[in-house]
C-alpha cells in the first residue's frame, strides 16, 4: 500500500469518525434546545402575566412571587438549567466543528456542520 493510499484510507476513516460524533450529538442537542426553549417560554409566560397583574403593584416583591408561583417556578428552573450548563449543550456541536475547522485549516481542509471533509486545493507556489 502507498503512502498516498495511506494517508487517503486515514481521511477517510477520520471523516467517518467525525461524522458520527456529530451524528450522534445531535438527538441530545435537540432535546436541551427544546427544553430551553419550553423553559424560556413559560418564563415569559408568567413574566408577562406577571407584570400586567394589578395587584402585583400593591403587594410585596415576595407576596408578589408567592402570588405567581408559576413565573416563580419557571424562573427558577430556567435558572437552574443555566447553573447546569444548558448552554453548553445546546452549542456542543457547533463548537466541535468550529475547532475541528480550525485544526484542519493548517492542512487546508474545512468540514461542513456534518463533519464531511472539504478538500481545499494546495497553494501553488510560483
Amino acid at each position: 500500500m502507498s503512502l498516498e493510499q495511506t494517508a487517503c484510507e486515514d481521511l477517510k476513516a477520520f471523516e467517518r469518525r467525525l461524522t458520527e460524533v456529530i451524528t450522534r450529538l445531535q438527538p441530545a442537542t435537540v432535546r436541551w434546545r427544546m427544553v430551553l426553549m419550553i423553559a424560556s417560554l413559560s418564563t415569559a409566560f408568567g413574566a408577562y402575566i406577571w407584570l400586567t397583574d394589578p395587584v402585583t403593584q400593591d403587594a410585596t416583591f415576595m407576596q408578589s412571587l408567592i402570588n405567581h408561583l408559576f413565573f416563580t417556578f419557571s424562573a427558577f428552573s430556567l435558572v437552574l438549567l443555566f447553573i447546569v450548563g444548558i448552554h453548553k449543550k445546546v452549542v456542543f456541536p457547533s463548537v466541535i466543528t468550529s475547532r475541528t475547522r480550525i485544526v484542519l485549516t493548517d492542512f487546508n481542509m474545512s468540514c461542513d456542520d456534518t463533519g464531511k471533509l472539504i478538500l481545499k486545493p494546495r497553494p501553488t507556489t510560483t
